[in-house]
């Protein structure tokens, strides 16, 4: 159990696919913890399949917070998860358990982790109105080649269609003449109102990993994936501006569904683009110094058992909460 004296949270961490559910679960299970989902996409309402939500089985042997609560439509910022994961996370250390952060939005983590997103500089009304209409008449991927140039390392880990990040990123630039890379590496140090320990998920061999992805695609849509994204289509979310409608796992299908795309084509494209943001997410994760890495594979391409796997998170938590 947590010190007394302290306040201490658990965190796994990776990519889309990697197994950070089931890793969360076992170690749950072995230190009594309870799961703060750290996802930008599983918090909403009625995106269950394809953002691969904890199944109600999986709540059932642990309980989990922040799963399918809010509302696709509207905005939900990594201030607001900062929040509510913060309000979550004291009222189980003050009931003696573990709050253990289970997610890979790395942002999302790190606004907890930072006790808030701090100031990122006021907005430029003007500069967005500019982006806006560069969007209508230019689309979305000449903006997204605009950053790359200015800033290549936040145009790799931002998808070309989250339009909103990409000129938030742009507008900082031109604001600051400083990239978002840049300023993110002079952010102030961790909050120390909560001492962390943050395990990443990865693999050694990228094709395990891609695997299993690809084998998870396919499972996603036997479990009615296309029924799913037909159902937020009529609900209108694609048709919004926020964060759900970019939801890796939906868009794929549109074309299938309105009759312009066979279903063989846009899964190949849908697990292209879910390997390339899990390639994003290591990047991310890679560049953070606080995360401790364990891997669920060996380098001449073992696949760990369970167990085996579990047992280094079980040791490095242990070491954390003893230290």
């Amino acid at each position: 159990m947590v010190k007394q004296n302290g306040k201490k949270v658990f965190a796994i961490v990776g990519c889309t696919g990697g197994g950070k559910t089931d890793l969360s679960i076992a170690v749950s299970k072995r230190f009594g913890c309870e799961i703060i989902i750290c996802d930008s996409m599983q918090i909403y309402r009625d995106m269950v399949i394809g953002t691969a939500r904890p199944t109600d089985e999986e709540m059932a042997a642990v309980p989990h917070h922040l799963v399918g609560f809010a509302d696709p439509m509207s905005a939900y910022s990594a201030a607001d998860y900062a929040m509510d994961a913060g309000k979550i996370a004291d009222r189980l250390i003050t009931d003696g358990k573990i709050p253990l952060l289970c997610g890979g939005t790395g942002l999302y983590l790190e606004a907890f982790l930072r006790g808030g997103c701090g100031k990122e500089g006021g907005g430029d009304p003007e500069f967005r109105r500019r982006m806006e209409e560069r969007l209508k008449h230019e689309g979305a991927e000449a903006l997204y080649h605009e950053l790359e140039k200015v800033d290549p390392e936040a145009a790799r880990a931002t998808h070309p269609n989250n339009v909103k990040r990409v000129i938030r990123a742009l507008e900082i630039y031109e604001l600051t003449g400083h990239t978002k890379t840049g300023r993110d590496r002079q952010s102030p140090p961790l909050d120390e109102k909560y001492e962390s320990c943050v395990i990443g998920l990865g693999y050694h061999n990228r094709e395990t990993l891609y695997n299993r992805i690809n084998g998870r695609v396919c499972r996603m849509l036997e479990q009615g994936l296309l029924d799913e994204t037909r159902d937020l289509l009529q609900k209108g979310v694609f048709d919004c501006n926020q964060t759900a409608a970019q939801a890796i796992g939906y868009k794929e299908l549109l074309g299938v569904i309105r009759g312009t795309e066979t279903l063989e084509s846009a899964t190949a494209k849908l697990q292209t683009a879910t390997r390339h943001y899990a390639k994003r997410q290591l990047t991310w994760f890679g560049s953070r110094p606080y995360v401790n890495w364990i891997y669920a594979d060996t380098e001449d391409g073992r696949i760990l058992p369970p167990d085996e796997l579990n047992e280094q998170a079980y040791r490095i938590f242990s070491d954390f909460l003893n230290s």
